[in-house]
C-alpha cells in the first residue's frame, strides 16, 4: 500500500545518493526543496478555507487543535507553543497533541500512531467541543491516530482540517477541509521529515498567522500582542509601539509602563490620547482590533 504514496516513492535524481559528492547531493536537495512553495501555492484555496474556519471557531470561543504523530505531531506542537509569546494567546487556545503524549516530542513512542482509539481518547481528555477546530497532520495521510481523532471530532460536529502530502489521502477524505501538498518523492526515500515536514511547517505557519491576523492580533504587520517575557521582547515591544505611533523611544517606554506592558493598549493610548480605562474599553468594543479602536 505504501508504494502508491508519493511520499514513499524513490526519487530518480538520488538513486546513487551514496556515491554522490556532498556538494552534488546538497545541490539536488536544494533543488527539491524549491518545489515546496509551488506545491503549497496550489493548495492556497484550501488553506484559505481552513483559515476562515479557524477564525470562525476562535470568534465562538473555540480552540485550534493540532494533532499528529512523529514529525507531524512535533510540527503541530511547535506551532502551538509559539502562539502565546507571539500573539498573546492563552496556552489552552492553541493546542498541540502528539501520539504517545508530550514525551514523544523527544523520543518516539512505538506503536502510538497505529491506534485510532488513542487519537479519539486524546481529544476526549482535553474535552473537545464542537466549538473547537481540529487540524490533523500526517505526511502519508493515512496515520490511524490522526484518522481516529478526525472521526471523533466529526462525530461531535467540530470543524476538521487535514494536512497531508499525498493526493486523495485518507485523512483528507475524513476531514471537512483537505490540504494536500504534493512535493514529490523525498531525496532520502520515505524520510518525510524532509520536504513533507517543511511543507507541513509552512502550512501551519499560514494557518496560525493568518488566523491570528483575522482575530485582531496584528496591527499593520506588527506583533502588537507580543508577550514581554524577556529583555529582548521588552525591547521589541518598545520598537513596535514606536513603529505603530511614530513616537520616541522614551514615549514608548513611558506608555508601555502606563499600559502595564500591554503593547496594544499603549498604542491605542498614544494614538487616541485616551486614558488607560478608555483605551481598554475601546479595544473591548472592537474585539481587540487597533485599527477600529483608534477611529471609533
Amino acid at each position: 500500500m505504501l508504494e502508491h504514496l508519493t511520499t514513499e516513492t524513490r526519487n530518480e535524481k538520488t538513486m546513487n545518493l551514496d556515491e554522490m559528492s556532498i556538494f552534488d547531493f546538497l545541490t539536488i536537495m536544494n533543488e527539491e526543496d524549491e518545489k515546496i512553495a509551488s506545491a503549497i501555492k496550489k493548495e492556497l484555496p484550501s488553506i484559505a478555507k481552513a483559515v476562515e474556519a479557524i477564525i470562525e471557531a476562535k470568534k465562538q470561543g473555540g480552540r485550534l487543535i493540532y494533532i499528529g504523530a512523529g514529525t507531524s505531531g512535533r510540527i503541530g506542537l511547535l506551532d502551538a507553543v509559539e502562539c502565546p509569546p507571539t500573539f498573546g494567546t492563552n496556552p489552552d487556545e492553541v493546542v498541540g497533541l502528539i501520539a504517545g503524549g508530550e514525551k514523544a516530542f523527544i523520543k518516539a513512542v512505538e506503536g502510538a500512531e497505529d491506534s485510532k482509539e488513542l487519537g479519539m481518547e486524546d481529544l476526549q481528555n482535553i474535552r473537545l467541543t464542537k466549538a473547537d477546530i481540529v487540524v490533523g497532520i500526517a505526511a502519508s495521510g493515512r496515520t490511524p491516530y490522526v484518522i481516529g481523532a478526525l472521526e471523533y471530532a466529526n462525530s461531535i460536529e467540530a470543524q476538521t482540517v487535514a494536512v497531508s502530502c499525498n493526493k486523495g489521502s485518507d485523512i483528507g477524505k475524513v476531514a471537512n477541509i483537505a490540504i494536500e501538498v504534493v512535493n514529490g518523492p523525498e531525496v532520502l526515500t520515505g524520510s518525510t521529515r524532509l520536504k513533507a515536514g517543511t511543507a507541513q511547517k509552512l502550512v501551519c505557519n499560514m494557518l496560525s498567522t493568518a488566523s491570528m491576523v483575522g482575530i485582531g492580533k496584528v496591527y499593520g504587520n506588527l506583533m502588537v500582542d507580543v508577550q514581554l517575557t524577556n529583555e529582548k521582547l521588552v525591547e521589541r515591544a518598545k520598537r513596535i509601539v514606536m513603529e505603530a505611533t511614530s513616537c520616541t523611544y522614551d514615549t514608548a517606554e513611558e506608555y508601555l509602563a502606563k499600559a502595564n506592558c500591554n503593547s496594544k493598549l499603549a498604542i491605542v493610548m498614544i494614538l487616541t490620547g485616551l486614558s488607560y480605562e478608555e483605551s481598554l474599553h475601546r479595544l473591548e468594543q472592537t474585539q481587540g482590533f487597533i485599527r477600529q479602536a483608534i477611529v471609533n
